[in-house]
């Protein structure tokens, strides 16, 4: 029976040419900036490269002080003290990597100037996160005690400052700002997007002008902790909130003192959202998914108030056919089946074509340069969102019609 219906449906989308391209048109274009967004957000907070095992990591990017009502606050990222203090002293995590906000800097080579991202990072960096060394190897805690000019760099930079001679650049030397740095490693650079690991050259945190020596708990470096499973997560947070806890308020920034204090650990959509909402309360919470939510809706739903229009309209001529199915007893659930089996084979068919168009744009935005390193994907995640999404639509635009169809008495049906 359901072969049935689809072959039928097949042959409607036949009949009426300029009806199917409508239907397929709102359905595809829909669908495809669905996708492509989809790809896009889990492109900014899905596990890629090089941050692999952010499924099971924590963010401390930064201290806020603030007083009592919460209305005047002063934020900004961590000192390397600070983090050394307290996230390096955790006891349950695997590893607990230290990294700076990026910075920029200038090198020069044949009188040519290189605008480069910078980022002071320490031993650990490497092992919390998965960066593909295409030659040579990171720098180690050793060549940050002796205290090396030594730097890792992104294979377009080794591009760019050795104009991509063919040979090997490990052990030959970079000069940045005046100073010689020996390459020690070549890695596969990391999307702009993810901002705690993109950068064009890595230095060790005791190279020059990294600050790393600031007192007080502000300063330009965020940590990242590693937990050995993901269930060590709420421990590891428990036991970062009980350091906090003992650091002695009130804090004076500037003159001005702070009887509050809020550092946390959190996952890394969670950060964004409290960096956004400026507060982790659930009622906030609560009221930010739902308002992107009604949003989504009401762009899904308004292609598909249209298409619920065309679909009135296109089983409307098939009237009669219901009709004389009715007088040959079809049952009207019979009927509404068929109609919404034939309306989500369509929605699956401009699906098809949103799938094959979404993967020409990303292919584009990854090839164009927009984004450096860009690594957009249509992964098992995008597909089963966009499926699920195309199983709402097609439901969405089609049960109110169907229904409206095979309510309709046989009289009627054989009149219109």
């Amino acid at each position: 029976m359901l072969l049935n219906y689809i072959k039928i449906a097949w042959k409607v989308l036949l009949r009426h040419p300029f009806y199917t391209f409508i239907t397929l048109f709102g359905i595809s274009l829909t669908l495809t900036v669905l996708m492509v967004l989809t790809s896009f957000l889990d492109h900014l907070f899905g596990t890629h490269y090089p941050e692999n095992k952010r499924f099971r990591s924590l963010y401390i990017t930064s201290v806020t002080y603030t007083d009592s009502s919460r209305t005047s606050r002063s934020q900004g990222p961590a000192s390397f003290k600070f983090l050394t203090q307290y996230a390096k002293s955790l006891k349950t995590p695997e590893k607990v990597a230290i990294s700076s906000m990026f910075g920029f800097t200038n090198a020069y080579v044949n009188g040519k100037r290189i605008k480069l991202n910078t980022k002071y990072t320490d031993a650990d960096f490497w092992h919390v996160m998965d960066f593909e060394f295409l030659e040579g190897k990171p720098y180690s805690q050793q060549n940050i005690d002796n205290g090396d000019h030594v730097i890792v760099i992104t294979d377009a930079l080794r591009k760019q400052y050795f104009e991509d001679d063919g040979k090997p650049v490990i052990g030959r030397n970079v000069e940045i700002e005046s100073i010689r740095y020996k390459v020690i490693g070549v890695v596969k650079g990391s999307p702009a997007t993810r901002i705690y690991t993109y950068s064009d050259v890595y230095f060790p945190y005791t190279a020059p002008k990294s600050n790393y020596q600031s007192a007080g708990l502000r300063g330009n470096y965020v940590g990242i902790v590693l937990a050995r499973n993901e269930t060590d997560l709420p421990a590891i947070q428990k036991e970062f909130n009980s350091g906090i806890s003992k650091i002695p308020l009130p804090v004076v920034d500037f003159g001005q003192k702070f009887p509050v204090l809020i550092v946390q650990a959190d996952k890394y959509l969670d950060h964004f959202l409290n960096a956004l909402l400026r507060d982790d309360s659930l009622k906030n919470r609560f009221v930010f998914y739902s308002i992107a939510g009604f949003v989504l809706l009401m762009f899904m739903g308004l292609p598909a108030i249209n298409l619920i229009n065309v679909n009135v309209s296109r089983i409307l001529e098939r009237a009669s056919e219901i009709g004389v199915r009715k007088a040959f007893g079809a049952p009207s659930k019979a009927l509404l089946w068929q109609f919404i089996i034939e309306n989500v084979f369509i929605t699956f068919l401009g699906g098809f074509f949103a799938l094959a168009l979404s993967f020409a744009i990303i292919q584009i935005i990854n090839s164009s340069g927009w984004i450096a390193y860009a690594d957009l994907t249509i992964n098992f995640t995008v597909f089963l969102v966009s499926m699920l999404v195309c199983l709402f639509f097609g439901l969405l635009s089609g049960v109110l019609p169907a229904f409206r169809m095979s309510r309709l008495r046989i009289a009627e049906a054989l009149k219109v």
